[in-house]
């Protein structure tokens, strides 16, 4: 591919709406983060929550099965992404809307949460002083997100080979573009919002494949940076990716690629007090 290709796919936007794409990709695994988060979270039955950048539910769904919640609203910019998750999540208040200006009045949360999504956010700062605003007081904020540069590996095997084969791949690699997944990054956000405590855990869970075909398939359904790269490249650079990406991944004797998915999750309270 030539710089100049590879220049202007940097300047394509990240699709996300086809939630029947998004599932197999993503979709699966956060569902595992979302649970192990829940469970850390603790949070007092009857809280009411909010899920920014609910996308299709997974974390929505996991606050409903596993945290006896009083109501939980979701939010979301897509669409195609409420839509789907309206018709698999019923029981909660489902909503487009986005995370810098909410459309909910100050302190009416017990909880506001957002997985996989605040290193999307144009402004996460401003993300995060809206999601302080409608807490209320005592109330807790918490986030999720993948260790794109470290051991989310199913995404970093795909961009290790992609830029093996296409160096001015490296501008559209997820961990160099978005150096807020680290918890660092992350706590400073948290406490320049004001929220006091904050605190912060690894989640690991397992991304096992049953064939190599069962990766690589959702690299071509074009939800998010790595499947928006795969889709927009010629045939037979998509061919060479495949094949990289065959040689290098860690096959086991049965077919299976047995991985690891990292989130960073933090979370924050918001202030009793003046």
């Amino acid at each position: 591919m030539t710089k100049s290709a590879t220049s202007a796919q940097a300047h394509r936007p990240d699709v996300w709406a086809a939630g029947e794409a998004y599932e197999p990709y993503i979709g699966r695994w956060s569902r595992l983060v979302a649970r192990d988060f829940i469970d850390w979270l603790a949070l007092p039955s009857g809280a009411r929550w909010l899920d920014v950048g609910c996308g299709t539910g997974a974390l929505t769904q996991t606050i409903l099965a596993h945290a006896m919640p009083g109501s939980v609203t979701g939010i979301d910019p897509s669409d195609r992404f409420i839509a789907y998750a309206r018709w698999h999540t019923p029981q909660a208040t489902l909503q487009t809307g986005h995370a810098e200006a909410l459309p909910f009045s100050d302190n009416l949360f017990d909880a506001v949460v957002a997985g996989l999504v605040l290193n999307f956010i144009p402004s996460p700062a401003q993300a995060l002083a809206e999601m302080r605003r409608i807490l209320r007081p005592g109330g807790t904020a918490a986030v999720y997100v993948w260790d794109y540069a470290g051991e989310m590996q199913l995404i970093r095997h795909f961009w290790d080979a992609a830029i093996s084969l296409d160096p001015d791949a490296r501008d559209l690699d997820e961990g160099r573009r978005f150096p807020i997944c680290h918890p660092d990054a992350l706590l400073a956000l948290f406490r320049n919002a004001g929220f006091d405590p904050t605190e912060w855990r690894v989640i690991d869970v397992p991304t096992v494949f049953k064939t190599f075909e069962d990766y690589w398939s959702p690299f071509l359904g074009g939800q998010g940076p790595a499947p928006t790269y795969c889709s927009a490249l010629a045939e037979e650079r998509r061919m060479k990716l495949r094949a990289q990406l065959r040689a290098t991944l860690p096959v086991r004797h049965d077919g299976s690629i047995r991985l690891t998915a990292r989130a960073f999750a933090v979370r924050g309270r918001c202030p009793a007090g003046p």
